[in-house]
């Protein structure tokens, strides 16, 4: 297993390494590879999906899994992530997006299943249980049927309660302020569900997600900071 990791201090601070270095260790140690490609690769697809909606330029993203530099007829999406056929040219974006990541959970359930990966489990079942939620939250106020906009509800966790957490995001004064309520409310789900000095499979798995909102917020952070005028923070 991996040698002793850094300690991971809450949302804010400076990450300790970036995911690539995290999963060069892992694969190094012979650790839980597929289970920490599939966590690190939830933040590498926002980071795409925000690339080609023009939102951030590639050289400020913080990719572990996929990689950018391929050649003119190679696809930057493992091949799980595709569709078989090109009916979703046709569709709009966001049902485009949102197809994508219901392929990405059940991918994530499946690599569960095969390497046995209870956390993994665990997580895309709170993941998706929370996205729904929101979806759901947000279909209400605009008075939208819910149902056409859920993402792979048949993995979600349904013995979870979300109520505090939607609470918490629709009382938010800003977005960034609503992105935080919800990832301190993935944090406070992950501390519940850690398996610190285990020395487990389930420990590297876990520091894999806080590692992922430790270096969400820090590009969130430096980018507000940008923004700002107020120059860059070191990453």
């Amino acid at each position: 297993m991996l040698s002793v990791l850094p300690a991971l201090e809450p949302i804010g601070s400076i990450p300790p390494m970036c995911k690539r270095d995290l999963l060069e260790q892992v694969i190094d140690s012979n650790g839980p590879v597929e289970a920490v490609e599939m966590l690190l690769l939830s933040d590498d697809l926002i980071q795409y999906q925000a690339l080609l909606a023009g939102e951030i330029k590639e050289d400020r993203t913080d990719l572990a899994v996929l990689a950018l530099d391929k050649a003119e007829n190679e696809a930057v999406l493992p091949d799980f992530l595709l569709p078989e056929d090109g009916t979703e040219e046709q569709e709009n974006k966001r049902a485009s997006a949102d197809a994508i990541w219901s392929r990405y959970f059940h991918r994530a359930a499946f690599v569960a299943g095969r390497k046995g990966s209870s956390f993994l489990r665990d997580w895309v079942g709170f993941e998706v249980g929370l996205r729904n939620a929101l979806v759901t939250a947000r279909a209400h106020v605009l008075d939208l049927d819910a149902a056409a906009y859920l993402v792979a509800p048949d993995l979600a966790d349904r013995d979870i309660d979300y109520a505090q957490a939607i609470s918490a995001w629709s009382a938010a004064p800003d977005p960034l302020a609503a992105q935080q309520a919800l990832d301190k409310t993935r944090w406070e789900w992950l501390s519940e569900n850690e398996g610190w000095y285990s020395f487990s499979a389930r420990e590297i798995e876990v520091y894999g997600a806080r590692l992922v909102l430790l270096r969400r917020w820090r590009r969130i952070l430096s980018e507000n900071q940008q923004r700002n005028g107020t120059g860059s923070i070191q990453s």
